[in-house]
This record gives C-alpha cells, sequence and structure tokens, in this order.
C-alpha cells in the first residue's frame, strides 16, 4: 500500500506506520477480516500494491496500537497480553490476536481494547459481539480452556465531561467497559462456517472473473431514502415516511401548507470509508443511478 503525507504529518508518525507490528501469520483470514465484507476483503488483497491512504486518516490506529504498549506495562501476573492464536474449520486457517486473558478460576475472561468515539460507545456494535465471540472460539479451540466473559474496553477519543454531565446514556469517563454477550460454541462455529462461505464465494468469483457477491446494506452503511412531509418554510419534520406514496397521503391529509422534502439515502461507507470503492462495479452503478 502506498502512504502519501498531505498535510505534512511529522515524520514520527510517518515512521510508526512504515513499521507496522501486526500479521495474521499463515491464516487465511484474521478475525476482523472474517467480519468485514468478503467483497472488500477480496479487492484488498487483488488491489494491495494500487492502494493510497493518507497518514492523516490512520493516526488514531496508531493510537489503538499503542495502547497494546499500556497493557504489557500494566499487566498482572494472570494477564496474557496480545496473544495470537490460530485454528482450523473446514480447512480454513482463522487467526486474532487477543488483547488481554485474564484467567481466573472460573475460566479466560476476554478484553478488547478499541480506541473509538463517544457515539460508537453509545450504540449497539454488532461486529464487536462478533469479533469478540471469534476470540472465544480461539481461545477455546486453540488453548483448550473455558471462557466465561468477555468484554469491551473502549477508549473514547472525543469525550466530552460537559456532554457527559448533559447527554442521556453518554459515557462518564472516557474509558468505558461494556459486556458482550458470549455465544455458546455451537453458535460460535456455525457463525465462523457461514462467514467462510461467504468469503469462499467471494474468492472463487474472483478467480474465475465473474462479479463478486454484492455488499449488503449493513456492510455499506446504507441509510434510506426518507421522504419528510414539513410545514411550508418550516425545518423539523411534521412525519417522516419510506415511500413517497405515504408522503403523498399524508400531504393530502394535511394540506396545502405542507411540502414534501426528500432527504436522499447514502451509502456512507462506500462513499467515504472505503478504500477500494474505485475497483467495485456495485459502488460504480450506484452512483450512476443517482445521477440518472
Amino acid at each position: 500500500m502506498k502512504l502519501t503525507n498531505k498535510f505534512n504529518i511529522p515524520q514520527t508518525f510517518v515512521n510508526v506506520l512504515h513499521r507496522p507490528t501486526y500479521s495474521k501469520g499463515k491464516a487465511n483470514l484474521s478475525a476482523t477480516q472474517l467480519i468485514n465484507s468478503p467483497k472488500i476483503v477480496s479487492l484488498t488483497a487483488q488491489h494491495q500494491e494500487d492502494l493510497e491512504e493518507d497518514v492523516a486518516d490512520m493516526v488514531w490506529s496508531i493510537f489503538g496500537s499503542a495502547v497494546h504498549s499500556i497493557l504489557e506495562h500494566g499487566k498482572d501476573e494472570n494477564h496474557i497480553v496480545e496473544q495470537r492464536l490460530h485454528a482450523q474449520v473446514d480447512g480454513w486457517n482463522i487467526s486474532g490476536a487477543v488483547d488481554l486473558q485474564i484467567q481466573t478460576d472460573d475460566g479466560v475472561q476476554i478484553r478488547d481494547y478499541k480506541t473509538t468515539s463517544a457515539w460508537a460507545v453509545m450504540n449497539e456494535k454488532v461486529e464487536w459481539e462478533q469479533q469478540l465471540n471469534i476470540y472465544a472460539w480461539l481461545v477455546e479451540a486453540a488453548r483448550g480452556v473455558k471462557v466465561s466473559d468477555l468484554g469491551i474496553v473502549a477508549i473514547i477519543r472525543d469525550w466530552s465531561r460537559r456532554d457527559a454531565g448533559t447527554r442521556e446514556n453518554y459515557p462518564e469517563a472516557p474509558i468505558k467497559e461494556l459486556p458482550i454477550r458470549l455465544w455458546p460454541m455451537e453458535e460460535r462455529e456455525a457463525f465462523i462456517r457461514k462467514r467462510i462461505e461467504l468469503h469462499s464465494a467471494c474468492d472463487f468469483a474472483l478467480e474465475i472473473q465473474e462479479e463478486l457477491p454484492h455488499c449488503t446494506p449493513e456492510e455499506m452503511w446504507e441509510k434510506a431514502t426518507v421522504y419528510a412531509v414539513r410545514k411550508k418554510g418550516g425545518v423539523r419534520a411534521k412525519s417522516l415516511h419510506a415511500t413517497q406514496e405515504a408522503a403523498d397521503e399524508a400531504l393530502m391529509v394535511l394540506g396545502k401548507d405542507y411540502e414534501l422534502d426528500i432527504r436522499p439515502g447514502e451509502r456512507t461507507r462506500c462513499a467515504n470509508f472505503c478504500s477500494v470503492n474505485q475497483w467495485c462495479s456495485q459502488w460504480r452503478d450506484y452512483q450512476a443511478k443517482d445521477k440518472a
């Protein structure tokens, strides 16, 4: 991947990014790749040498990596820090680097440290639950020890003391521990096998040069178009509707003092956070349709 520095970020940060410490080893997929869009994973591998990313967009990943130094420095005798584990399923080697394993009499407690936003802490992120349950599967499959508990330790980069005192459900402190549901072993294995099946189908399509399976609305962070009915000259909507037909019916009831405000949908990840969108036919087709 080509690294740019459009905003002249100090060379120290550039050097860190040029000296990555992360490696998935000989695994087919890491835990984070497994839960990611198969299309993005395949296109990333195909265009690795053509990818370009700016240092400014990777700053927070540097701080996320720095957390591991804190874990190492602050560990207790019953802590295992940043252990990479491998296990096989359906002929695929799956790996994951578990930030922290706390060994107790009841089993291993897994903790994953994330440098993240207050919004992410306040809104459920299903991928966190998926990732930690893959780690739980790895710990039990590779180490042969029981996992008893899962949790995220969120380091909130945009935490505000003012918001903590005024906003409902806002984190009370810049570090918050979030409990994560531990799935039964059967559920973990079924999920992993399903994800392998999806990635395998995508790899095969790439190999025979067929159209890759599409990303799902969830993977694209898709927001549907909303049809709002509001008073003329107003800002706030009187009602929101999923279709224009439903909005038109509401307008007929409310009368001529109200108007339709169409709020276009978007695919936020595709537009702003996908490094391979330039090679994605699904994204090109969406843009063409949007312009039509």
